[in-house]
């Protein structure tokens, strides 16, 4: 079938109706308005393009995510927390997470575009970070759109050793706490498969975003904070 343009409609294709190769390529332009990235997500729909190309919308089948109960942590990563100095917070600096994400991954997705869409989508209070600190210095961290009790990750980046892994251990407990069931994390690769991610038909994550979307966490979970975590 033919790749969907989008025009000035917020309406997206069916995403069941995302394409096989490339996995979940379901139409293309628009563009990064709040509005707009909103509507995506609400349906499971995510921007992941490069510098110069137009944006590309996706719904990858099957889609990779993370029970927060059921986070894996190696026997080396618990030794490793016992004796971590590390300080985890939340919204506490959302431009200088998704800026470090940039830089980790050297701007390939993460444009000056999607930087100033995604920073407009936090002060909205939709999207959300979670900083990881030494000695006051930024280290690490991760960012999201939240969906009810499910968490849309986007991406994350670290400078020292387990930075980012800590943050999302640290999150993942806080996120539990506060009602949130269920992690996105979009597609299955090495690092995501040694957090114990696992693969859901696009069918199935559909359902249960649809479900979690109204299952909101507590007014708490997102409010600026260090959180404790052990």
């Amino acid at each position: 079938m033919p790749l969907h343009v989008l025009n000035d409609s917020l309406i997206f294709p069916d995403p069941n109706d995302g394409l096989i190769e490339p996995n979940g390529l379901l139409a293309v332009g628009g563009d990064l308005s709040s509005s707009r990235l909103l509507a995506a997500y609400q349906q499971g729909i995510f921007p992941w393009f490069s510098e110069g190309e137009p944006i590309l919308w996706w719904s990858p089948d099957p889609r990779a995510v993370i029970d927060p109960q059921q986070l894996h942590n190696s026997r080396s990563f618990k030794k490793f927390l016992q004796r971590s100095d590390y300080r985890v917070s939340i919204n506490t600096d959302f431009s200088a997470v998704i800026a470090g994400c940039a830089r980790y991954h050297k701007q390939t997705w993460i444009t000056d575009d999607m930087l100033a869409a995604y920073l407009k989508l936090h002060q909205l209070g939709f999207a959300h970070s979670i900083e990881v600190w030494q000695n006051n210095r930024l280290i690490g961290g991760l960012y999201g759109i939240a969906q009810g009790a499910l968490f849309c990750g986007e991406s994350m980046f670290s400078s020292q050793t387990n930075a980012s892994k800590v943050g999302l251990y640290a999150f993942c407990q806080h996120f539990i706490l506060h009602g949130g069931a269920l992690i996105d994390c979009q597609v299955l690769n090495d690092h995501t498969a040694s957090l114990g991610a696992f693969e859901l038909p696009r069918e199935v994550y559909l359902t249960y975003l649809k479900q979690l979307q109204v299952s909101a966490v507590t007014q708490h979970c997102y409010q600026q904070q260090f959180i404790e975590y052990h």
